[in-house]
């Protein structure tokens, strides 16, 4: 693989590392050719590592790309590899004359580049989102930079996410340090608790609520030091307020650090951030790999890092009180300190290392290689239109699950959803797609398409809305008209009440429709009730019976910062609210209750669906005298099984939840407020429900007492789901005959 990277050549702080360190570890498996517009500190320290360097300036920008187009077709190269503004601009301006894939990675946001210097923002800073516009493939410096990037309306599915990472590597021993603190001008004895922070001192930042924080901090625990190493336009404005706060003499200002950090970082107590706006900072690792604690603001990818109270602190920009108060507490606990720091040192090392780096560059490079070579047809890919963008974890599940499995048939090929939040799913899926109610685009869009997936749930009912099937239903004809083959995928079919509505459903899936899978053989006798014969029909089962648990520590983190210990016996209520449900509520406050007292598992109150669920998990609960807890916003999927799988038994009227759980073999006590609950619930040999109308405080004790007694996971449950992750596999399958592949 021969990649050549074109970067301006002036470049520091965090975009020069990450250049530097990515191109000398490539190096070792592929040709990475650095070249540099021209000559300086950056082009030589290249050199010095090894890395291949070629100079190639001047201002004429025609003649240089012409230079450039000739050494990258005599080369060999097949990618070109973009960081900056120049090097956007230049990449722009080759991609017709080459006829290569051309990338960037995207190091800070271009729209505060130029922060301060507004000529330059509007010259460079227009040319560089402009360029940024033109280029095939993005690379944000984590995850969200690429979320910020997608929010501006930039293809979703041309992004990629990578983390700055470090050799962790334990460093030698580094020396005195009250010795090395005293030689950069601070006030230390044995006693002081150090902060530091390595930074450009400039507005983006922020080293005034650094300072302000601190000295609220000071207050409360004198011990504290404050080291800022760095310079800039806001020197003498930052000196300045020190004096003016009373810690003139607790902070010191060295300036640049020279000869490595490594021995700066080894003189710390604590590592601070306060930046504005960052990607991924290398500031934080490299303070991890001396196992210090961070306080930070909760921008870029920082987040991604730090769990706020697990492995350090985080606070919204701007907020010197919440710093102040983060300040305190780790100065006057050394305990903490320790704790929090190798906490952080831990997570980092295994998630954030520069092998783990360059693996993921190497993956991004394969991956655009071979879409960049991917055959090209007048009809080609997926549309997916489901019940998505609406805050039901349960309806995103199963856009979750057919995006995971058309992206097994054909990792390149286009995908495109209908939701009702576009925004939303673009960015939690990086999938285009587009609002329901956008008709001219999304039926463009079927018109280039190969397969339209009717996706999941319960579309086919009234009971609901009336609306909502005609919606559905008009989407399956016009799918068909505009020349896709169309599948209703995994789904449940009814109740359909109105005569009118179950002739429309016959007239529009026996006329559209090519394939319909059914997730319960209720839903197959509907269908053959209703009247529809004419597509194929086969029982398979829910698409999200096959997402697996998040084992990444999401659901642990998600835990703790509701103050839910990890080690304890839970209870898990997963509650909608149904026009029946208020009359009911108290029933399941006293479930809870009995739960707690009797069997020794707490009750947690989990929301599926974030609008509706909070309200009714509140209302169950009540004025519920025995410790309790409340997960209103469980992220995706993935997180929920995860939590879920830590449950000893789970309440619910969700189906979903229902879905999620017996897939981790919980004992199950299902609350039915719909037929496709209890239909489900009998298609893997579970009996232990009742209708909500019929619900008592008798017959739900009994229930959570048979869940109780099923100590051991109940195997025919297991064995049951397993079964039906079998069957879901017909509905790739399906999928996959449609699209001919």
């Amino acid at each position: 693989m021969k990649i050549i990277h074109l970067i301006s050549g002036g470049d520091s702080g965090g975009a020069k590392t990450h250049v530097l360190s990515l191109l000398q570890n490539l190096n070792a498996t592929i040709t990475a050719q650095l070249v540099c517009f021209r000559d300086g500190p950056f082009a030589e320290e290249a050199r010095t590592m090894g890395i291949p360097t070629e100079i190639m300036g001047g201002n004429n920008i025609p003649r240089l790309c012409r230079q450039l187009t000739d050494y990258i077709k005599t080369g060999g190269y097949q990618l070109i590899h973009c960081h900056g503004s120049r090097a956007n601009m230049v990449g722009a301006l080759l991609r017709k004359s080459t006829g290569l894939p051309v990338i960037t990675t995207v190091h800070s946001d271009y729209r505060l580049d130029y922060m301060g210097r507004p000529l330059s923002r509007l010259t460079f800073g227009s040319i560089n989102a402009w360029a940024l516009r033109q280029l095939d493939y993005r690379i944000g410096v984590s995850d969200a930079m690429v979320d910020l990037l997608i929010n501006r309306g930039f293809a979703p599915d041309r992004f990629y996410a990578i983390y700055n990472g470090i050799d962790f590597t334990p460093a030698p021993p580094q020396g005195s340090r009250l010795e090395y603190l005293r030689s950069l001008g601070a006030d230390v004895d044995g006693d002081s608790v150090v902060v530091g922070i390595a930074a450009r001192l400039n507005p983006v930042k922020d080293m005034s609520t650094l300072i302000r924080g601190f000295a609220a901090a000071y207050g409360n625990c004198p011990r504290l030091r404050l080291v800022i190493a760095g310079d800039g336009e806001e020197r003498e404005k930052l000196g300045a307020l020190a004096k003016e706060l009373g810690v003139e003499q607790a902070v010191t200002f060295p300036g640049w650090i020279s000869g490595g950090m490594d021995r700066f970082y080894a003189a710390l107590d604590i590592n601070a951030l306060t930046s504005l706006s960052e990607t991924f900072p290398y500031a934080l690792t490299e303070g991890a790999r001396f196992h210090l604690p961070a306080v930070a603001t909760a921008v870029g990818g920082i987040p991604y890092l730090i769990d706020s109270g697990i492995n350090g602190f985080l606070f919204q920009p701007g907020d010197w009180e919440a710093l102040g108060r983060h300040l305190t507490a780790l100065g006057c606990d050394d305990d903490l300190r320790r704790r929090l720091g190798e906490a952080l040192y831990q997570k980092a090392s295994t998630q954030f290392s520069i092998q783990k780096t360059v693996d993921t560059q190497l993956h991004i490079y394969r991956e655009i290689l071979r879409r960049h070579s991917r055959p090209r047809s007048k009809r080609d890919g997926v549309v997916i239109c489901g019940a998505y963008g609406r805050g039901n974890a349960g309806d995103d599940a199963i856009l979750e699950a057919i995006l995971q499995e058309m992206r097994s048939l054909d990792p390149d090929m286009p995908l495109t959803v209908l939701s009702k939040d576009a925004k939303d799913t673009r960015l939690t899926y990086r999938v285009p797609a587009i609002a329901r109610t956008n008709f001219l685009r999304w039926f463009r869009v079927m018109r280039h398409s190969k397969l339209y997936i009717n996706g999941g749930g319960s579309l086919i009912q009234d009971v609901t809305s009336r609306r909502s099937l005609w919606f559905y239903l008009h989407n399956i004809a016009s799918a068909k008209r505009a020349g896709c083959k169309v599948q209703m995928y995994g789904c449940g079919i009814g109740p359909v009440t109105r005569p009118s509505h179950r002739a429309l459903v016959a007239r529009v899936l026996n006329r559209s429709v090519d394939v319909i899978t059914l997730r319960e053989p209720d839903s197959l006798e509907e269908l053959r009730a209703i009247g529809v014969t004419k597509p194929e029909i086969l029982l398979t089962a829910d698409p999200a019976l096959t997402l697996q648990k998040d084992e990444s520590g999401r659901a642990e983190n998600l835990m703790l910062q509701a103050g839910i210990p990890l080690s304890g016996r839970y209870i898990c209520f997963a509650l909608r609210q149904w026009p029946t449900f208020d009359n009911k509520a108290h029933l399941f406050r006293k479930a809870a209750k009995y739960a707690y007292e009797t069997h020794g598992l707490t009750p947690i109150f989990m929301s599926v669906e974030k609008h509706l669920d909070p309200r009714a998990a509140r209302l169950a609960a009540g004025e519920l005298d025995v410790p309790h807890y409340f997960l209103n916003g469980s992220g995706r999927a993935g997180t929920i099984i995860s939590v879920l799988s830590r449950m000893e038994v789970i309440v619910a009227m969700r189906l979903h939840a229902l879905i999620f759980a017996a897939g981790q073999g919980i004992p199950l006590a299902g609350v039915v407020y719909d037929p496709k609950v209890s239909a489900f619930l009998r298609y893997i040999g579970q009996d232990n429900f009742t209708d909500l109308d019929a619900l008592t405080e008798e017959n739900l004790l009994a229930m959570v007492d048979l869940a109780v007694a099923q100590t051991t996971r109940p195997a025919q449950q297991v064995a049951a789901v397993n079964r039906l992750q079998d069957l879901e596999h017909k509905n790739v399958a399906i999928a996959k005959r449609l699209l001919e592949l």
